[in-house]
């Protein structure tokens, strides 16, 4: 039945886009009564009027995406690892850019499951459902996430940000929405960056022992990015380097 519902929806849909291209060619618009398309097609007014939102929602939602992945979940946490690693191997274009960003996003799903779930079966399914309505559904589908975030972030974050508008009141036990969301980011990228600068060390050292060799053999003109390379790569693949700090970013939210 909810097949059938979505289709006589799209023809519906494109019928009215039929109807109103042609009035916009013959410069008039025609009568249209909704009404009796509703009673036509056999679908209920308030059935329909949801079935619009719903609809709605879900586009917005996929075209959101992206930025919403980035604002309330780890992966911009995962991405700068994984980017601070890249430079610190000396490697420009492997792996590329699509492959360390699926990994992440792989990574980001890994960890975020159980939010995700709690997220959907206390939020959009009851409101798919037509149990709650749609303020409800927002509440209970952004509640783990707020959980979620604010075990991550820093403890003065909330209250440095709070700090910069004075004339504003905050809750700082229960923080606005856009607040946390900033906060959150903020902490994130910090302790990317924190990682990255000991992801960085090893290969520093080893960078500095090639060059020192090199000048003691008198092989100035020799880069020694050129030659401590392949010492980099196989100090990364015996120490299982991938799996190393795979493993320690997913401890970090466990």
């Amino acid at each position: 039945m909810a097949g059938k519902g979505y289709r006589i929806l799209i023809a519906y849909l494109g019928l009215l886009a039929v109807l109103f291209f042609a009035a916009s060619a013959f410069g008039q618009v025609p009568d249209i009564d909704p009404g009796a398309l509703f009673e036509q097609s056999g679908i209920e007014g308030a059935g329909f009027d949801r079935r619009i939102i719903q609809l709605f929602l879900v586009v917005t939602v996929l075209s959101l995406a992206p930025g919403i992945a980035m604002m309330i979940t780890c992966l911009p946490f995962i991405v700068i690892v994984f980017s601070f690693l890249r430079q610190a191997i000396g490697l420009q274009q492997s792996p590329p850019n699509m492959m360390i960003m699926g990994l992440a996003m792989f990574l980001t799903f890994f960890i975020m499951q159980p939010v995700f779930t709690q997220s959907w079966q206390e939020g959009i399914s009851p409101y798919m459902d037509g149990e709650i309505t749609e303020i409800q559904a927002t509440e209970r589908t952004l509640a783990p996430f707020r959980v979620f975030m604010k075990n991550r972030v820093g403890d003065d974050s909330v209250q440095r940000l709070a700090a910069t508008m004075p004339d504003r009141e905050f809750n700082l036990e229960e923080p606005e929405f856009n607040l946390l969301v900033t906060a959150f980011m903020l902490s994130e990228i910090k302790r990317g960056f924190q990682i990255g600068f000991v992801i960085f060390l090893p290969f520093l050292i080893i960078d500095l022992i090639v060059a020192s060799v090199l000048m003691a053999m008198g092989m100035m003109m020799v880069p020694p990015a050129v030659v401590s390379l392949p010492f980099k790569l196989a100090f990364f693949v015996v120490a299982d380097g991938w799996m190393k700090i795979t493993e320690a970013l997913i401890a970090g939210y466990g």
